[in-house]
């Protein structure tokens, strides 16, 4: 059984989100939280409490074993992207766009017997 956890509108862009996106698919729910914990990248603290949400809801909403729950799928989206201006030199102005991300976590697990 697949359950989900979603994260909306995160304060990081959707690319460096990915990185860390890409390490932890296919692993261990319990292994994925350990690396995540002692990664330096500020986004790791994000995608550990959106793994964390993805194991509650399967243990408590579906009664399904933590202990066996796998990360299936974890994927970062577009959000809004805010539209800011820089000063430059000699009156100039150049844009600065700070972007947010969906981050969506998958995970699959067997129920308890």
């Amino acid at each position: 059984m697949e359950v989900r956890a979603r994260a909306a509108d995160q304060p990081v862009s959707p690319r460096k989100v990915r990185l860390l996106l890409g390490m932890i698919e296919g692993k261990p729910v319990a292994e994925a939280l350990a690396m995540l914990e002692f990664l330096p990248q500020p986004s790791a603290r994000i995608v550990h409490k959106t793994v964390k949400s993805a194991a509650a809801n399967a243990e408590n909403n579906y009664d399904l074993d933590p202990d066996r729950l796998v990360i299936k799928a974890a994927t970062a989206g577009d959000a809004r992207t805010l539209k800011r201006f820089r000063p430059r030199s000699r009156g100039r102005a150049s844009p600065l766009l700070v972007r947010y991300s969906h981050i969506e976590i998958v995970v699959e697990g067997d129920e308890r017997s």
